[in-house]
């Protein structure tokens, strides 16, 4: 894979929403290691812990603004005041179950935070390339077992999906609308990853989180869907895919990459919840149990998820770097390690370190 370029983003201005989740802390950390001056906006962390606070990445950013994105007028003015070149926007109501739970907060963060966001860059000259993260989960799911395209209808049965199909339709008439290419205005492109796990996750409901606090306490992790086929991949994975996407929308022909992109793992990173679940106790070790349970049907999820990620390593020169097992393995490593005393942010930029290692062996031809 091309290495994310450190002259193109040393000193670039980036607004990065949701830099207080999971996948924000993680990009708010690489790119300060790329050089780039950052400012946050987003809601105070919702988990704690969080990564958040354990890797200290509020010391990574220029300003940060806790808010929320469905105020226009407060985000309007931050990211007036930031200036950026670059946007990634990366808040959301990002749980499935959870949108059931609040199905229009879930609507309203996920659809009118974009349009916030998207009306808030229309207005600054400064803006040269803006990447909107959507979900792999924003397809209409027909359980094929062929992977989904980027030319696939857009869907989805539960409010989640439904909120993250809605995102990029808002996006697509946005970019066509409001962001004409040959009026010199930004570039826009949105981006579906897989199921991203790593190191710092404690949200409500999501696999690894499950298993690290069941383990932790001595007790089996139960799953409510352990047939479902995911695709699995580190967060590291869809990030490097996000900054190599903002390096090309900022180029001479960033016209050309102003579109949707899937950013999923190759085939050996899809695998059912329960192979998964094992894999993590298997690199856990210390007696960690895994219990199927039942499948919860009183809040549907897909049974059959895999993206066909073809035209970004085609094109963008994007492909996987860890496999399945180096994953699950790098995930437990940051858990175990930082249990044991080390830093958080020590380990986390640590794995950064060795991912761009790892990138470069692969872009060299040099496999994994």
């Amino acid at each position: 894979m091309v290495l994310n370029d450190k002259k193109f983003w040393r000193d670039k201005r980036v607004f990065l929403t949701g830099h207080t989740g999971f996948k924000g802390s993680w990009l708010a950390l690489w790119l300060e290691r790329l050089g780039a001056r950052v400012s946050g906006y987003a809601r105070a962390p919702q988990s704690n812990p969080s990564l958040y606070a354990a890797a200290q990445v509020e010391t990574s950013v220029s300003t940060s603004t806790e808010a929320d994105i469905r105020d226009l007028e407060t985000l309007a003015k931050a990211m007036e005041q930031a200036s950026p070149d670059i946007v990634f926007h990366l808040a959301a109501q990002s749980l499935v179950r959870e949108g059931y739970v609040d199905p229009c907060e879930t609507f309203s963060s996920n659809l009118m935070g974009t349009v916030h966001v998207l009306e808030a860059a229309r207005g600054l000259d400064s803006v040269k390339g803006i990447v909107i993260v959507t979900t792999d989960k924003c397809y209409e799911n027909r359980e094929w077992v062929h992977p989904y395209r980027e030319t696939d209808p857009l869907g989805g049965s539960d409010p989640y999906s439904a909120s993250k199909a809605c995102a990029e339709l808002a996006t697509s008439a946005y970019r066509r609308s409001f962001f004409s290419a040959s009026a010199g205005m930004a570039r826009i492109a949105t981006a579906r990853a897989g199921n991203v796990v790593g190191g710092g996750d404690w949200a409500a409901d999501r696999l690894i989180p499950d298993c690290i606090r069941a383990f932790e306490a001595g007790e089996p992790v139960v799953l409510r869907n352990p047939g479902a086929i995911r695709p699995w991949q580190h967060v590291l994975e869809p990030l490097a895919g996000y900054l190599r996407l903002a390096e090309l929308l900022c180029g001479p022909d960033g016209s050309a990459y102003a579109e949707t992109w899937n950013l999923g793992p190759d085939a050996g990173g899809e695998a059912d919840v329960h192979t998964t679940a094992m894999g993590i106790a298997a690199a856990w070790q210390d007696e960690a149990k895994v219990d199927c349970g039942q499948t919860d049907a009183t809040r549907a999820e897909s049974n059959h998820l895999r993206l066909e990620s073809t035209k970004a390593r085609t094109i963008l020169g994007w492909r996987s770097v860890w496999s399945f097992t180096e994953t699950l393995d790098k995930t437990v490593a940051w858990y175990t390690q930082v249990r044991d005393g080390a830093d958080a942010r020590d380990v986390t930029l640590a794995q950064i370190e060795q991912f761009e290692a790892d990138m470069a062996t692969v872009e060299d031809g040099g496999g994994r």
